[in-house]
């Protein structure tokens, strides 16, 4: 049997390739949307892709099964009831696929959507035993699934759903191997292991939430769940209908600075992807900075229209490339292209630009003891609770991306994060909604900490 887990780093999505190099088939579950990693794997093992599996309708990224259909000619599967309108064959509970030794049983385990499913797999060249159970969105290592993502009006049901789903999964063998559909990084939960695997045994004994009574359970999931992306709903909904051929998205292109100043002028986005100190020198009045990191496509997801039309301002093509894969993963297809040239030409041809000055943390200091109040901690309440300089503000980065905040427009601001990044985003998209003297604390807390400056 060959088994392979594909990671995507920062989304933390884990997908599947199963199969037998000796039989030559294979099946891969819940894919990721750039789907030549399964390609070559198959290649390189003399095997053929026949199916595809999606244990759920993903909300955090787009699925690659239209892709890879179009590249294999493998079936899409979905659990009998799913709301997919594009082509595509059922399961039931108990359905059995065999790709030479590998074995794929199908379990319904509804929970974290209406029509979630995991897929227990057996090596029967060694025993017809499960070996390993591959449990999508309901059992993570460290955690469980949120039920909140169909709505609230079916929340009861779904927390209901998803606490016999986990009691379900915990029948199983101790033995067998938990591989879930998503890792640290992903905000399908609230606190995953950074570990991508374990066994139904380690969960049982120390997942805190296996161990909760029904009533309990509960009272715990119908509590907040992390913010809830805006991309959410655009990637819902384009995995409901068949994600679009990467080949049909429009064509990206290096765009001159007429082009871009007139695509800005009509209302296109404008994302920096630089780094934040880059951004700070100088960049284009209303631009957004999210530069290139682990959670790029989460933080988009956050700030960015779905629909928006994109211009991105990158250090050379292949950061744009690499952005570009980022933002296709979560169905931002609307990418016209780069500024060419980058932030210099632009400068040198006299256009209009801002800057976001980074402070240093003795600076800051100097400022609040001289009584300076506008200072935003963007970051989580844990955060927060961990330790924050007395005179801030606590205002999450998800919350003040909600609405205009009620500050000042004409007077300082300051915004610091744990490291910068948050910060950044934060007091860009402060700017672009007409603050004008807004900065961010360089490094962040961590800059602050690392001085010898006190925290409360």
């Amino acid at each position: 049997m060959y088994f392979k887990q594909v990671t995507v780093e920062g989304m933390g999505c884990l997908s599947y390739v199963i199969g037998c190099p000796q039989a030559g088939t294979a099946c891969v579950v819940d894919p990721k949307r750039d789907v030549q990693d399964y390609i070559d794997i198959a290649r390189k093992n003399d095997m053929r892709i026949t199916h595809i599996f999606e244990t759920h309708i993903h909300a955090d990224h787009v699925s690659g099964n239209q892709e890879l259909r179009s590249r294999t000619r493998a079936d899409i599967y979905f659990l009998e009831g799913s709301p997919v309108e594009f082509e595509h064959k059922t399961v039931r509970e108990g359905d059995i696929f065999e790709f030479g030794k590998a074995s794929v049983k199908i379990m319904s385990t509804p929970g974290h959507t209406p029509f979630s499913m995991s897929l227990i797999v057996s090596d029967t060249a060694r025993g017809t035993e499960p070996w390993m159970v591959l449990t999508g969105d309901c059992m993570f290592v460290g955690d469980v699934g949120r039920p909140d993502l169909a709505g609230q009006e079916m929340i009861d049901e779904q927390v209901g759903n998803l606490y016999h789903s986990l009691h379900k999964l915990g029948n199983l063998p101790e033995s067998v191997e938990v591989f879930p559909a998503h890792g640290e990084g992903s905000l399908c939960g609230k606190g995953m292991s950074p570990k991508s695997s374990s066994t139904i045994g380690y969960e049982i004994r120390s997942n805190p939430v296996l161990s909760l009574d029904e009533k309990s359970f509960r009272q715990e999931f119908t509590r907040t769940f992390p913010e809830r992306p805006r991309s959410f709903s655009h990637i819902i909904e384009t995995n409901r209908k068949g994600a679009p051929l990467m080949e049909r998205c429009p064509v990206t292109r290096d765009l001159s600075l007429a082009q871009v100043k007139s695509l800005s002028d009509k209302g296109a986005t404008i994302l920096d992807a630089r780094n934040t100190a880059a951004f700070g020198g100088v960049h284009i009045n209303g631009s957004i900075n999210i530069g290139l990191a682990k959670q790029t496509a989460n933080w988009i997801g956050m700030v960015i229209d779905p629909r928006a039309d994109i211009i991105m301002v990158v250090d050379d093509e292949k950061h744009f490339d690499e952005m570009s894969i980022n933002l296709h993963r979560i169905g931002y297809d609307n990418i016209l292209g780069y500024l060419y040239g980058g932030i210099a030409a632009w400068q040198e041809a006299g256009y209009p630009i801002s800057q976001l000055w980074q402070i240093s943390a003795e600076k800051l200091r100097e400022k609040l003891q001289r009584n300076h109040t506008n200072l935003l901690d963007v970051r989580t309440p844990a955060e927060w609770d961990g330790g924050h300089i007395s005179q801030a503000r606590h205002l999450p980065l998800t919350e003040l991306l909600k609405e205009k905040p009620e500050l000042p427009e004409d007077e300082e601001i300051i915004v610091t994060c744990g490291m910068g990044y948050r910060g950044n985003i934060a007091a860009s998209y402060l700017q672009s909604r007409g603050f004008r003297h807004v900065h961010s604390l360089a490094g962040g807390m961590k800059a602050w900490i690392n001085a010898g400056y006190e925290i409360k």
